[in-house]
């Protein structure tokens, strides 16, 4: 019987290092499955923020100061201004804005009523605790009408 406890001495240290090695990998991944999806609702949320700007300035105009019928200039054109906004709202929750690409597009080609306004966000996301995975791009759109 003596032979038999001498086998098996180091037994329940061995299955506590691998429980606990496990037990650890389980609440990292939680965690950064958790911070992965808390910026995906950052960035739609921002992405959805972009669009609401847009629909309520449109693409801003300049005022013009022809005589008659005119039709004034788009002040955003390259939408610069909805950008700022997306990116305000996303640093706003302490994400890394310089990682972040904003996109914002008038898929109708116009940025007056009642055309469509549409904002992408790209975001590469970087990992809270690096063990090495690979660091995927987060997509979020989103998309409203101009109305007037």
């Amino acid at each position: 019987m003596r032979n038999n406890q001498c086998g098996q001495k180091g037994q329940a240290m061995i299955e506590f290092a691998l429980a606990v090695l496990f037990l650890m990998v389980m609440i990292f991944s939680v965690v950064e499955f958790s911070m992965y999806m808390y910026t995906y609702t950052v960035l739609a949320d921002a992405a959805k923020e972009g669009v609401r700007y847009a629909i309520v300035h449109g693409c801003g105009t300049t005022p013009s100061t022809c005589s008659g019928t005119c039709t004034p200039a788009c002040s955003d054109a390259d939408g610069s201004n909805v950008s700022t906004q997306v990116k305000n709202w996303a640093q706003l929750s302490f994400h890394d804005i310089s990682a972040m690409v904003v996109i914002p597009a008038y898929p109708d080609g116009s940025a007056s009523a009642p055309s469509r306004v549409q904002v992408n966000v790209q975001y590469l996301y970087k990992s809270y605790f690096g063990l090495g995975l690979v660091q995927p791009t987060i997509y979020a759109t989103a998309e409203g009408r101009i109305s007037n």
